[in-house]
């Protein structure tokens, strides 16, 4: 279990980090519908696993529609986001560690 509380993202989005090494954390985050994951880019490699709902992602040029069980990388300083279609959960990745979320 988690020591780290849910907080707040964006507009109906919380975010919880699940584990967290220095080489690796893993987050949930959870969407209602209709809520963004504003464009932004990281140095991060980012895997991106759907738990629950319907999600349009962005990536570069590309978008991606994705459902449960559904995935996908995002690489280092790629542009992304994404916009929850049905209320759902997506488990991120990052390796390094995302520090800003701590």
């Amino acid at each position: 279990m988690s020591d780290f509380p849910a907080v707040a993202a964006d507009p109906g989005v919380t975010r919880q980090v699940l584990a967290d090494h220095a080489d690796l954390m893993v987050v949930s985050f959870k969407f209602e519908n209709g809520a963004q994951g504003y464009r932004h880019s990281h140095p991060h490699v980012q895997s991106t696993y759907v738990k629950s709902g319907r999600f349009q992602f962005f990536c570069g040029d590309d978008t991606h529609d994705l459902g449960p069980g559904d995935s996908l990388v995002i690489p280092s300083g790629a542009e992304h986001g994404c916009t929850c279609l049905e209320s759902g959960e997506l488990i991120d990745c990052f390796t390094p560690r995302r520090d800003d979320f701590l």
